[in-house]
């Protein structure tokens, strides 16, 4: 006798996607003066670093030379997922991530954004621990800082650009001509 059992269906509920950690921007901070061994080790590494470069004209007794220095000094900025912290941390040069109640700062995107529009700019960009007042937030609408977004800050006939970078108390600024701006906003983040 061939009895045909029904067997009861078995419904496979689909298994839980697993969300894939996001990469995000921390910076580091590297042994005075090894900004750049330290942006290569990590790069050797498949690990996505960045290292905001400036060219300024430096002075020898005997010649003048362009030369690329950086921007914020022993400061590299990483694109990491959070199981990568201490592989970056352990790279001979790095000294620390920065940190604010005891868990590393992530920079946003629009910050990253902001430092690599300098770097390709002709710009003077000077680094400050100056505290500014807060006023209108800023656009560079004209010439090589395009798309540029920071705080205005008015000192004598000049109108300055100040981009708040991992932590209040660091400030990078630049002279921006007041035609080559326009008014975005009042005493938001960015």
């Amino acid at each position: 006798m061939d009895e045909t059992r029904s067997q009861p269906a078995v419904t496979m509920l689909p298994a839980k996607e697993l969300k894939k950690p996001e990469k995000v921007w921390y910076a580091v901070y590297t042994n005075s003066r090894a900004e750049k061994r330290v942006t290569d080790r990590i790069s050797e590494m498949g690990i996505e670093a960045f290292l905001p470069l400036q060219k300024t004209l430096r002075q020898w007794s005997d010649r003048k030379k362009l030369v690329e220095k950086p921007l914020i000094s022993s400061y590299v900025f990483v694109k990491i997922i959070p199981r990568d912290y201490f592989t970056v941390r352990k790279i001979d040069g790095v000294v620390k991530f920065i940190m604010l109640q005891g868990k590393p700062v992530p920079i946003p995107e629009v910050q990253i954004t902001n430092l690599r529009i300098l770097c390709g700019s002709d710009a003077e960009v000077e680094v400050s621990a100056d505290v500014y007042e807060k006023g209108d937030m800023v656009e560079v609408t004209v010439g090589s800082l395009t798309g540029l977004r920071g705080e205005l800050i008015r000192t004598g006939r000049k109108h300055k650009v100040v981009i708040r970078i991992i932590q209040p108390g660091m400030n990078l600024t630049v002279d921006i001509k007041t035609n080559a701006i326009r008014k975005i906003g009042k005493n938001t983040d960015i």
